[in-house]
Formats: C-alpha cells, sequence, structure tokens
C-alpha cells in the first residue's frame, strides 16, 4: 500500500500573503502522514468564486500566508497503515472540507458538511495545529473519509469542478426532492455553478429556465448548455409573463441581489435555494413567501456520499462541465478574469504540468 514517512514533506504552493489576494510561490512543510492519511500529487485544481472571496478577505476570516484551492484531483502516492479505500496510483479527489468531528447530529447523518467543526481545506487549522493549505500545490495529505475515487471514464481535469459545483447544484436537488422528472427548474446566474446547474437539472429530465440580467448569454444558455428557456431579469415585461411558473430556483449569484423577483417566479410551494456566498443581508417583504408557502432556504456544497453519487451521475449521463485549463503562471490573471465573470464557465489549473516545486521562493 505504500510506507508512511514519518518526516515532514516541504513542498510549494501558491498563496496569497494578504487581500490584494495576489499569489505567488510559497514553500512550507505538509503535516505528517496519520494512520488513516492519504497522500496525494495534486494534478489538477479548480478555480472557484470562493477562492475569491477567501484570498481577498471578503468574509473577514481570511489567515495568511494561504494557499487556495478546493476542487482537487490527485494521484495517490502514499497511504498510512489504516487506510482501506485507496491505493497507491488511484487517482481521487478532494473537495471542500478535510474534517468534522464525527459525533454531532450532522456527522451522524453522513452530512458532515454542516458540522460546526468542520475543517475547511484551507483557510483552517487542523487537528494538530497545523494549518490547512489547498489544492494550488504540489500535494496534499488528507484523511480518507474525505477522499473520493474519480471513477473510470470521467478526465481527472472534468472532475475537478464536480468536486464543488457539480455536487452543490446535485445536493439540494436531491435532498429537496426535486429530483422528479418534468420539474420546471430556474437557474439564476449562469457561471460555474450555474452552468452545471443546467446540465445536472436537464439529465434530470427538467424544464430549464436560465436567469440573467442582460440578453448576452441567451446563446450559450440555449445552444451550447441546452436550456429550455432563458429569462432576462431587468425586463419587466418577460419576468411579469413567467410569474407563478417554476417549482425552483438555483440563486447562483454571489453578490448581494434582490430576492423578491425571483419570488415571484415561483410556483406555490416553491424553493429559492440560496448558493452564492454573500456577506451582506439579502431582504424581501413577508408576503412573497407567505401568499404562496414558498420556501427560500440554502445548501451547502454536499457530503461526501453525494460527492461520490454525482461523480457517477457525471459518467452516467455523459456530463462534462465546460472548462478552461491553465497553468500556474497564469493563477492570478485566471482569478482577474473570474472576478469579472470572463470565464466559460471554470477555470481548472493544470498544477502537476506546471512543475511548480522548480518555482520555489
Amino acid at each position: 500500500m505504500g510506507s508512511v514517512d514519518a518526516s515532514e514533506k516541504t513542498i510549494t504552493g501558491w498563496a496569497a500573503r494578504d487581500t490584494t489576494g495576489h499569489l505567488s510561490p510559497y514553500t512550507y512543510n505538509l503535516r505528517r502522514t496519520g494512520a488513516e492519511d492519504v497522500v496525494l500529487k495534486v494534478l489538477y485544481c479548480g478555480i472557484c468564486h470562493t477562492d475569491l472571496h477567501q484570498t481577498k478577505n471578503h468574509l473577514g476570516a481570511s489567515k495568511y500566508p494561504m494557499v487556495p484551492g478546493h476542487e482537487v484531483v490527485g494521484e495517490v502516492v502514499e497511504v498510512g497503515p489504516e487506510v482501506s479505500k485507496y491505493s497507491v496510483g488511484d487517482v481521487v479527489g478532494v473537495g471542500v472540507i478535510v474534517g468534522c468531528c464525527r459525533d454531532c447530529r450532522p456527522c451522524k447523518a453522513n452530512v458532515e458538511q454542516y458540522c460546526n467543526k468542520k475543517i475547511w481545506s484551507y483557510n483552517d487549522v487542523y487537528t494538530d495545529g497545523k494549518p490547512t493549505q489547498g489544492g494550488f500545490a504540489s500535494s496534499m495529505v488528507v484523511d480518507q473519509k474525505f477522499v473520493v475515487k474519480i471513477p473510470a471514464g470521467l478526465a481527472p481535469e472534468q472532475a475537478a469542478p464536480l468536486l464543488c459545483a457539480g455536487v452543490t447544484v446535485y445536493s439540494p436537488l436531491k435532498h429537496f426532492g426535486l429530483m422528479t422528472p418534468g420539474l420546471r427548474g430556474g437557474i439564476l446566474g449562469l457561471g460555474g455553478v450555474g452552468h452545471m446547474g443546467v446540465k445536472v437539472a436537464k439529465s434530470m429530465g427538467h424544464h430549464v429556465t436560465v436567469i440573467s440580467s442582460s440578453d448576452k448569454k441567451r446563446a450559450e444558455a440555449m445552444d451550447d448548455l441546452g436550456a429550455d428557456a432563458y429569462l432576462v431579469s431587468s425586463d419587466e415585461a418577460q419576468m411579469a409573463a413567467a410569474m407563478d411558473s417554476l417549482d425552483y430556483i438555483i440563486d447562483t449569484v454571489p453578490v448581494k441581489h434582490p430576492l423578491e423577483p425571483y419570488l415571484a417566479l415561483l410556483k406555490m410551494d416553491g424553493k429559492l435555494v440560496l448558493m452564492g456566498v454573500i456577506g451582506e443581508p439579502l431582504s424581501f417583504v413577508s408576503p412573497m413567501v407567505m401568499l404562496g408557502r414558498k420556501t427560500i432556504t440554502g445548501s451547502f456544497i454536499g457530503s461526501i456520499e453525494e460527492t461520490e453519487e454525482v461523480l457517477r451521475f457525471c459518467v452516467e449521463k455523459g456530463l462534462t462541465s465546460q472548462i478552461e485549463v491553465v497553468k500556474m503562471d497564469y493563477l492570478n490573471q485566471a482569478l482577474e478574469r473570474l472576478e469579472r465573470n470572463d470565464v466559460r464557465y471554470r477555470f481548472v489549473v493544470d498544477v502537476a504540468g506546471s512543475n511548480i516545486d522548480d518555482t520555489a521562493a
């Protein structure tokens, strides 16, 4: 299975040092490999909007130096003596969290992403006191519980966005009973999460409407992603005509926005599911919810079980994410482009192909 090296390994990642969010090479030590740990050589890592929030301290809790990246695909190069799920050579994935308490109600229900003591893949502290660092690095050490196997038939670079964006839309559709064919769903925002929302919902047999603030994404929504309808939220006539028409809306917008226009689109008992990480209060008038018994709710990534499910689902349905693969030296430009929504639809960093250990500084 591979032997355990008791020494700490020195590796290179790309880290932010301050709230500018600028990333540059950073040398640090991985924590020692524990009995149930998997050591992986990072192959690819997706870039998520959350990486912007964290590196620029938008949420007020960033600690530096910080190596971001939580859509990580790698090859197992070492396993601890009690690892039973993985072997050296396996291609695996790691998502947003790498630890939990294992005793609380969410943990016992296998929805460990809701554990109050969860440990983030980066910008957090592990149980041994070492800071966690993410996937914009040559290697990671992760407890086997938080590792998933990438199934055959799914390219590693394609798998990376599914570990966050893919499971983030899959989880609420499953939990809220929204997997039945024939439902009418709305996808608000057509970015990394939104484009996977269209693909997953369509594969479940739903009629899918993409909702956007302008008409500029109509062709890509309809022609490229296969959406059934396109709704411009700034067009009052279009919005009025679409009132009371949707069973659910997956709201992926990561900035403050009004909720009332979208609540009006929902049928009775419709659900507005919030996905975007927003550091400001959102508001609505209560009759918008009361008079249709509507629900405003939220959902956070997905469990390890759901991550494994969505990977299998994508293989079975032939789904892929739409990605732009870049090298590590393009990382800052990619983050700048992401901030201005100039990507279709997910950047994935070719970490292994970037030889980042040669850039140590």
